[in-house]
């Protein structure tokens, strides 16, 4: 069956976690994606000590670089600079992740390629973007949730700062990076022309703040922590069950009455302090109190039995263990199998979008660095000759 970007082809520049992510949402639907690394290191995510697996293979980097090819290509010299504007002359899209600056230092600036190919686009995923007064600045998904105020709504009221569990302002800035990119190929099927896409952690995790910027504009006051809560409906936040925790969501008036039914609570619905939703988030903390009383009577599978067939919505805190081997995940195909040349089977996360007529597909494994080195080169019109050069020469590996 096709794939839905299978005529893309895409260089992959990036490192670590933002564009690595960002290039195999593509892979996944299709596109070639070629990766240029370092020769003799590679991706810094290579060398991440804190998870390998047993054959000595990095966690950190199999989770965000399947479906790729990998080039090791030295861009600091002339020999490398010149194979790869080889390389970008029959190519759609480049993404880069250097610190604003370094593209132009080493050649591959989207001025410069642009001269090459009129209709690449290119995209950039910094720290702050490629303007600003923090545009030179490292950025850090730790730093981007500092600064746009990410930490300052995460955690529990009265709390220290904490930052999300997951890399959000990464995983983001690798999402909207792709939504970019898709977006200037369709306007380039248009005009002919390619363009710059500019997008940064900053940005993304601002992005991601609609609900609690919404809050400071309507109020003129800056959102503060509400551990699970939610800043407009309640209830809608975590409570203690018998044997662990429980998520309901009733913030509506249908949903709150079937609540209080199933909890045999009709004393909430007759409390003026709970009488309507505005009434019930002005009292978050004493109605959370009142409903923690009753669910800590019970274990989660009761409450959730109870609650399913009520129609209320309602879920168990889980750890990543327990969601990765739920039915629901193995029949959406959230956790997949592939086989890799040194680790053999290992597990993934599966393809988040479901395309009916041109579905994703997981081709390649994360490859080994340089392990397509002479293919791509050779397929971007180097001789046998000058791919041995460049080898030689330390250029290629």
């Amino acid at each position: 069956m096709a794939l839905a970007l299978e005529r893309l082809t895409v260089i992959d520049l990036t490192q670590v976690m933002a564009g690595p992510f960002c290039c195999q949402l593509l892979g996944d639907l299709g596109a070639d994606v070629i990766k240029i690394e370092p020769p003799g290191r590679g991706d810094a995510t290579r060398e991440a000590t804190g998870h390998r697996l047993p054959h000595g293979e990095s966690a950190a980097f199999l989770a965000v670089n399947r479906n790729k090819r990998s080039v090791a290509l030295d861009l600091r010299t002339d020999a490398g600079r010149a194979a790869f504007h080889r390389l970008v002359s029959g190519a759609d899209v480049v993404v880069e992740s250097f610190r604003p600056g370094v593209a132009a230092r080493l050649g591959v600036d989207y001025p410069t390629l642009r001269e090459l190919n009129e209709g690449l686009v290119y995209a950039s995923i910094s720290g702050f973007g490629q303007t600003g007064p923090y545009a030179d600045r490292p950025g850090y998904d730790l730093i981007a949730q500092a600064m746009s105020g990410i930490m300052s709504v995460t955690g529990d009221a009265g709390g220290t700062p904490v930052k999300c569990g997951v890399p959000v302002s990464d995983l983001s800035a690798g999402l909207l990076c792709a939504v970019g990119i898709l977006s200037a190929c369709l306007a380039r099927a248009v005009t002919g022309r390619g363009q710059a896409v500019d997008t940064s952690l900053y940005d993304s995790a601002l992005a991601m703040s609609v609900w609690e910027t919404a809050e400071l504009w309507a109020t003129g006051r800056a959102p503060g922590r509400l551990g699970s809560a939610h800043r407009v409906n309640a209830p809608y936040q975590a409570f203690p069950t018998r044997d662990g925790y429980l998520t309901i969501g009733a913030g509506n008036e249908r949903l709150w009455e079937r609540l209080c039914g199933v909890l045999h609570r009709p004393d909430l619905l007759a409390d003026q302090r709970f009488g309507s939703n505005a009434d019930r988030v002005r009292h978050q903390g004493e109605l959370a109190a009142e409903l923690g009383r009753t669910l800590s009577t019970r274990d989660t599978a009761e409450w959730m039995a109870m609650l399913g067939d009520a129609g209320i919505p309602a879920g168990p805190i889980r750890d990543y263990a327990q969601s990765c081997a739920d039915p629901h995940t193995l029949a959406r195909e959230m956790v997949v199998e592939l086989d890799h040349p040194v680790e053999g089977r290992v597990r993934a996360l599966g393809i988040p979008v479901k395309l009916s007529e041109t579905p994703g597909r997981i081709r390649r494994p994360p490859p080994r660095l340089g392990e397509h080195t002479d293919e791509v080169l050779a397929a971007a019109g180097l001789s046998t000759d000058e791919i041995r050069s460049l080898r030689t020469g330390g250029v290629a590996g």
